[in-house]
């Protein structure tokens, strides 16, 4: 058998954008698991922030070129990648000029909450899944991190369960404290919706605030991280009534416990069949 393989999506990851703990978490964890023997995949917006210069990002010709449909438009999709030569990990980034050129990651200048911050999230997460498809890489492991990967978990249970790539797949989600208080728009999720799914599949996700998105996450993941310290009460009580596989909230920087984790939820079809 060959290395488990281990797939990161992610919105942030030091050095490359740091917005909150998550991008050092995404930094330090894919290199800890890889030095577990873990083959390591990160997925993450390219936001206009991040300087292509100074982390020498170039194209990847080969995955690009594909087109993300919202709302019965195509939007197109190109892949850059670059390299932490120190960790020998390779980070993917997903780019749509209209989506991601902007100076700010997810409000204007003075702050404000940009209105298409709904059909952002949908491209990233069906772009994330369309370009491991073309990579012809099936994880043994989705790890998702932050709100704007929140729809992954619902399309991977969905649209993609029987998809080649994805159908051995195991998925977790990692929770942290909140980080927007208004809401995505009213028509979020009929935009969300793919093929093979209705609006019940959407149904958890529907009033859009951060705590829905999470709550969403957690009806269609197989193991769920607390990341913080400081999660929404609502959001918490969702996850232990979920009956899932939980990693509670570790202020340490050993990741055995995730290592240990990872093994859990892969082998917990092997308890079952037993």
């Amino acid at each position: 058998m060959g290395k488990s393989k281990l797939l990161f999506i992610t919105h942030e990851m030091s050095p490359f954008l740091e917005l909150t703990k998550i991008a050092e978490i995404t930094r330090q964890l894919p290199q800890a698991m890889q030095e577990k023997g873990y083959e390591i995949r990160i997925l993450m917006p390219r936001f206009g922030n991040i300087n292509e210069r100074r982390n020498r990002l170039h194209e990847v010709i080969r995955l690009s070129g594909m087109n993300i449909i919202i709302n019965d438009n195509d939007n197109p999709l190109i892949i850059k990648v670059a390299s932490i030569p120190a960790a020998r990990m390779q980070v993917y980034f997903l780019d749509n000029e209209e989506y991601f050129q902007r100076k700010h990651v997810f409000g204007d200048k003075d702050g404000k909450f940009y209105a298409d911050n709904d059909e952002r999230m949908i491209f990233f997460c069906k772009g994330a899944l369309e370009t491991v498809k073309k990579l012809g890489w099936a994880p043994d492991i989705i790890h998702c991190h932050g709100w704007l990967s929140a729809l992954v978990p619902a399309y991977l249970k969905t649209t993609y369960k029987d998809d080649p790539t994805f159908k051995n797949s195991k998925i977790i989600y990692s929770i942290y404290e909140n980080d927007f208080k208004e809401k995505l728009n009213a028509d979020f999720v009929n935009k969300a919706i793919m093929s093979n799914m209705t609006e019940q599949h959407v149904e958890a996700y529907k009033e859009g605030t951060n705590s829905a998105l999470y709550t969403g996450a957690i009806q269609y993941t197989d193991g769920i991280v607390l990341g913080s310290e400081n999660i929404d009460a609502d959001v918490l009580n969702n996850v232990k009534n979920s009956n899932k596989s939980v990693l509670e909230f570790d202020s340490t920087a050993d990741f055995e416990n995730y290592y240990n984790f990872y093994d859990e939820i892969t082998n917990d079809e092997l308890v079952d069949v037993a």
